[in-house]
């Protein structure tokens, strides 16, 4: 997942623009479950998004990040990402953020636009408490 940029020149059609791509992926500093959906920005040291931007030379896609949480007291980062939870309520809360997620990325393929789509899950996210 660190290299996930080295794949993109499979994975864009020459028809696409650059800003046409989204990327999911998980942000430690979102509570688990919680999603944003965001375009441009730094990569908030997520090694999956450097690769990207690095292979991609811009910074400017679609990102739909789903909260995962910071590990717990006496766990590493990369246990706490790679590790399935243990609590079954963390885990129902992923699943939900893994559900919205999608709701959202299915939105963009419906063409939406981004303003749409982020207005509605960026607010959904603030009035709701997932």
């Amino acid at each position: 997942m660190n290299l996930s940029g080295t794949i993109l020149k499979y994975f864009i059609p020459k028809k696409f623009g650059k800003e046409d791509l989204i990327v999911v992926c998980d942000n430690l500093d979102l509570e688990a479950g919680r999603i944003r959906v965001r375009q441009g920005g730094s990569t908030a040291g997520h090694r999956g998004l450097k690769s990207i931007v690095e292979n991609l030379g811009t910074t400017e896609f679609i990102r739909i990040y789903i909260g995962i949480g910071r590990p717990e007291k006496g766990k590493t980062v990369i246990d706490h990402v790679l590790s399935k939870p243990t609590d079954i309520a963390e885990q129902e809360k992923l699943n939900q953020g893994i559900k919205l997620a999608s709701e959202a990325l299915l939105d963009f393929t419906r063409g939406k636009s981004f303003v749409e789509v982020s207005n509605v899950y960026n607010r959904r996210q603030n009035n709701n408490s997932s």
